[in-house]
């Protein structure tokens, strides 16, 4: 895979002793995962079993093995958000997108996924649009936002 951003984030993180878990991170951002290719390259350059690099990835949750969307979309499933809609915001966002919770839309723009609780019980029920919050969600407030995302 000799991408330009995999050996210059191998290159720096090489240099540090224990920086495999930012190294992981910095692919991840790179490339919205973690390319089976890159964690190959990754092993061969730093001599790291691929096995090794496989029980990082998939026990870290904010690693993807998986393509996942340029946008994330994070309902909250906590007590406060169930109680005040938070399932029927899933179903809605499934509907619209035709995902399920972990599933990314086949253009790459979306990714849904339940969260437990951000600790924002106040606002329940609560989406989160990559890193913003948006609480009082609705069905129609969370068709909006995605409207807004795709734009």
């Amino acid at each position: 895979m000799k991408d330009e951003r995999l050996i210059e984030a191998i290159e720096k993180h090489s240099q540090i002793e224990g920086s495999l878990l930012n190294l992981l991170q910095e692919v991840q951002q790179k490339f919205n995962y973690l390319p089976k290719e890159a964690l190959q390259e990754i092993s061969d350059e730093m001599n790291i079993p691929l096995s090794r690099l496989y029980s990082i990835a998939t026990f870290f949750k904010n690693f993807s093995l998986t393509p996942r969307g340029k946008h994330s979309i994070h309902v909250c499933m906590g007590t406060a958000c169930q109680i005040w809609g938070g399932q029927k915001l899933v179903e809605r966002v499934g509907e619209l997108l035709n995902i399920k919770p972990g599933e990314t839309t086949e253009d790459l723009s979306f990714t849904l996924d339940t969260i437990n609780c951000p600790g924002t019980c106040g606002l329940a029920p609560v989406v989160m649009m990559d890193k913003e919050i948006h609480g009082k969600v609705t069905r129609d407030k969370v068709a909006a936002l995605i409207k807004k995302y795709q734009g």
